[in-house]
């Protein structure tokens, strides 16, 4: 950020300094060697008519038919023609200025007059020659030559006559001859008011079009490229208002840009027909650099660190009033333009003064930037208003448009900085709001660490309970009935062999069901499979193995294993000790929304209302429910037993 501030200073003064010496530098260029010099002006002589507005038509009409018909001379009557008596000219020191006083009244009731400018080029120079003339305040030019008796027209300018004041006249001159050339520039102003005539220059033509397209750039073309270029970005700024309308800085921007592309209006705009339309034509472009003003100082006042409401107002009613009181509806005959431009200076230099003083008590960058600015404008625009005046300078090209794109750099570099500076506090801000989360992370982290720790002790005591109930209930049991029958000596041994054998296969069963299956239930009952495989041989039943794949049961825990197995181990046992069956078929299917495991076997079947309240059915009832699946039994007498186990898929959080 350092170098960029001082890029930008040192740019900005840079851009100052090319406004200050470019006018100079439009006026000296190169001179290659040539007979003629054009170093200097040519020698010139003036002489002056007091014409009529019907003299002033006539002369105008005249013009404009020589244009159309051609011809070698121009036909007119001597009184609209220059001199030819010698003690009617006079030499004169160019430039020749009228001072425009604050307000004068506008009319053709005092007449015109019309002023003569006399050259004369000396025989012998026949390379080509331009005539060259840097700036005219007055009606529309014409410049007229005269080789002998005759006078021929060279140039109507009445096609330019708008843009005269800011366009430079250039004018590819007829060969001087053997006897020489005498030029007349022919220009009408109002009696007695203001008028600005630079110097003359004739000269070799291919260095005086040089200095012409030098000073056409800097007076016509650099503007238009600084007011569209503002244009473009005041489009920009408009957009990002109307999306955050709180901002205020880029409506303000856009306002900025607006107000300027009004104020240059005449370079792309033609001037309307009637007399109504010039008048408010010129009011808008000359109103309009107060809003520009104001727009910067109000801009700029955005970036201070408290606001001066009184101020604003006082700057907005100023810039109203200014451009309420210039208004053609009144006064319509009152050129105000020195004094309206005057109060817009007196205002800008309030406003920018009251920048200054922030800019020095608050040390922001941004807002010294454009104080400096501010200070550029106000000095270039007291420039401008002396050209316009004619008090000072009456060759220099206007500089508000230099002004002006230095200021709005120095705004795009204040929305930079103010940019650059909301990303580096929402960056901040974010690597604050990380860091906190971070630390809530690892709280979070050693909180859930402690959680998982205390819930893993959980589970295992709830396990631990879980194991030591059902073995209490079924193992311990079972043992515990076989030790009492043992020792009343009411069990054979070979009943005792079968429940210590039946002991050992439920305790195996409970191991099995702690064994990490992945949820695959048919992981589970091939393990069983195993551990009850040789049981079955002994008791005599062939297994058919029918199992099918499975899709993955994600809520088949340890303990819903176990019900599984026990439900299994049931069917079998009860398959060994009641079918009188020789074959079991193990069969699993997927249906979908729900699995089913069937244990079918080919013994005697028995009638199923006899054992609708037993204990061990309802014991494989309650466990299927448990399971939150449904057991189903068909069993014929002589046509064996088939039980049915559906659990679902997806099974739903249990109360």
């Amino acid at each position: 950020m350092p170098e960029l501030r001082v890029l930008l200073r040192g740019w900005l003064l840079l851009l100052l300094a090319l406004a200050v010496g470019m006018p100079a530098q439009a006026q000296r260029l190169p001179q290659p060697s040539s007979g003629i010099a054009a170093d200097d002006a040519a020698p010139t002589e003036l002489a002056a008519s007091a014409w009529t507005p019907a003299q002033l038509e006539a002369w105008w009409a005249a013009l404009r038919h020589q244009t159309v018909s051609g011809g070698d001379q121009l036909t007119l009557p001597p009184e609209l023609l220059p001199p030819e008596a010698g003690t009617a000219w006079r030499p004169v020191v160019l430039p020749d200025v009228q001072a425009r006083p604050g307000a004068a009244l506008v009319g053709d009731a005092a007449g015109y007059q019309m002023r003569w400018y006399r050259l004369r080029i000396p025989p012998g120079a026949d390379e080509p020659l331009a005539l060259y003339l840097p700036r005219l305040a007055t009606l529309s030019a014409a410049v007229l030559a005269r080789h002998g008796p005759g006078w021929q027209l060279l140039l109507d300018n009445r096609h330019a006559e708008r843009e005269q004041w800011i366009r430079p006249l250039w004018l590819p001159l007829p060969g001087a001859g053997e006897r020489g050339l005498e030029l007349v520039v022919a220009l009408p102003v109002p009696a007695g008011s203001y008028h600005a005539v630079s110097r003359i220059w004739v000269g070799p033509r291919d260095v005086l079009e040089k200095r012409w397209q030098w000073r056409l750039r800097l007076q016509t073309a650099l503007p238009q490229a600084v007011s569209l270029t503002l244009a473009v970005l005041g489009l920009f700024a408009l957009m990002l208002w109307l999306r955050r309308p709180g901002e205020a800085i880029y409506g303000l921007f856009a306002a900025s840009a607006a107000a300027w592309m009004v104020r240059c209006l005449h370079y792309y705009a033609g001037l309307p027909e009637s007399p109504w339309g010039q008048d408010w034509f010129w009011w808008a472009t000359h109103a309009s650099m107060a809003w520009v003003m104001l727009t910067a100082l109000l801009f700029a006042l955005r970036f201070a660190s408290r606001r001066a409401p009184r101020l604003e107002r006082v700057l907005l009613g100023s810039v109203l009033l200014v451009s309420l009181f210039s208004m053609p509806l009144w006064l319509r005959r009152l050129d105000m333009v020195v004094l309206q431009y005057a109060v817009t200076a007196a205002v800008a230099a309030v406003g920018v003064a009251w920048v200054c003083r922030l800019a020095w008590r608050e040390r922001r960058p941004e807002l010294r930037v454009m104080a400096l600015a501010l200070v550029c404008g106000v000095v270039l625009g007291a420039h401008d208003l002396a050209v316009l005046a004619g008090w000072a300078w009456p060759e220099h090209v206007f500089l508000m448009p230099f002004a002006t794109l230095t200021v709005m750099v120095s705004f795009l570099y204040a929305v930079q900085r103010r940019y650059v500076g909301a990303v580096e506090q929402f960056q901040a801000e974010n690597s604050q709001l990380q860091e906190n989360l971070d630390e809530q992370v690892s709280v979070l982290q050693a909180q859930n660490a402690q959680l998982r720790e205390a819930e893993r002790q959980q589970a295992l005591l709830l396990e631990r309970q879980r194991i030591m109930a059902d073995m209490h209930d079924g193992l311990g049991s079972s043992l515990l009935s076989a030790l009492v029958a043992m020792e009343q000596g009411s069990m054979s041994h070979e009943q005792c062999v079968e429940v210590l054998r039946e002991c050992v296969d439920d305790l195996r069963l409970v191991i099995d069901s702690l064994e990490p299956v992945g949820h695959d239930l048919v992981s589970l009952l091939a393990t069983m499979r195993y551990r009850l495989g040789k049981r079955l041989q002994v008791g005599g039943l062939k297994l058919e193995w029918d199992v099918q794949d499975l899709p993955p049961l994600d809520w088949l825990e340890p303990p819903d294993a176990l019900h599984v197995l026990r439900l299994m181990q049931e069917a079998l046992n009860n398959v060994v000790k009641h079918a009188n069956a020789s074959r079991v078929r193990m069969v699993t299917r997927h249906h979908g929304s729900y699995v089913e495991i069937r244990v079918e076997d080919d013994g005697a079947g028995f009638e199923l209302q006899n054992v609708q309240h037993g204990r061990g059915l309802k014991s494989q009832i309650k466990r299927a429910q448990h399971l939150g699946g449904k057991l189903r039994i068909d069993s014929t007498p002589g046509l064996g037993t088939r039980l049915s186990l559906r659990l679902p898929v997806e099974r739903k959080a249990q109360a």
